[in-house]
């Protein structure tokens, strides 16, 4: 089994594959003061949970936008798992090339998904990421990664609402019946899912534009992804699994030269 590891800025994404198979998910918040140890238990009770014991786990990839816990989970890896952890960075094979000022800037995390997007859909595509960020890639019909938009998410925009404006109370991120608000909470739901849908759909409209491609496919992703998703039809696809996709594609394209077994320092 392989264990896919997608470390974000809110939270750590796992799920375990048989051959191409997803055969369970959970999720952890993020934190850098955890221990090794302390990922390594819970990593362990939690693939108990869905009846997969650490012995069964043959090799595991991560991507991380967080290195500062990567030194904690790496270790973990390799003591409770005995697996010296395939990481997604520079040298890994992909089959995305990247078209942009600085290659080195674009995030493990958008590589992943552009790798599972394409390889799932085709391209030309755009992928949307609704994540800490709300990211907005552009892969073109030959696999290359063409320009990314990145936008605040809809939560650091929630809690901006709150937490900048003294009487606005922190609310649940669900749109209302109706943008015509009765009361303050309606009123900011209103603005934060009705005013994203409206960002979102103006967003791919331009990208269509500026790049002539009228038929562009929407990817999107991402935890409240669900929520915009739903409610608009510029978005075609709705795929929650995108980043363990692309992790195992790119799991896939690396295996042949890996020694997970090694020992690590």
């Amino acid at each position: 089994m392989l264990l896919v590891i997608d470390v974000g800025n809110t939270n750590i994404t796992v799920a375990v594959y048989q051959n191409k198979e997803n055969k369970g998910s959970f999720r952890l918040r993020t934190k850098t003061e955890r221990t090794s140890d302390e990922y390594g238990v819970i990593l362990v009770n939690l693939l108990k949970e869905r009846e997969v014991e650490k012995s069964m786990i043959e090799d595991v990839i991560i991507s991380s936008v967080v290195p500062n816990l990567m030194y904690s989970l790496r270790n973990a890896i390799y003591k409770y798992f005995g697996v010296n952890p395939m990481i997604v960075e520079p040298g890994l094979k992909t089959g995305i090339s990247i078209h942009t000022d600085n290659p080195k800037e674009v995030g493990a995390d958008r590589i992943v998904d552009a790798v599972a997007a394409y390889n799932e859909y085709g391209g030309p595509v755009l992928i949307i990421d609704f994540g800490t960020a709300t990211t907005y890639d552009l892969i073109s019909e030959k696999g290359v990664f063409e320009a990314g938009i990145t936008s605040p998410g809809i939560r650091i925009s929630a809690d901006a609402l709150w937490t900048q404006a003294a009487k606005l109370p922190e609310i649940q991120i669900e749109k209302p019946k109706s943008i015509l608000a009765k009361n303050t909470i309606t009123s900011m739901q209103a603005g934060l899912v009705y005013g994203y849908i409206g960002q979102v759909e103006y967003i791919i409209e331009k990208v269509k534009e500026e790049t002539g491609i009228k038929d562009l496919k929407v990817v999107a992703t991402g935890g409240l992804g669900r929520i915009i998703a739903g409610e608009t039809d510029k978005i075609d696809i709705y795929d929650p699994d995108l980043s363990f996709k692309g992790l195992y594609y790119i799991y896939e394209k690396n295996k042949a030269n890996r020694d997970g077994r090694k020992e690590w320092k």
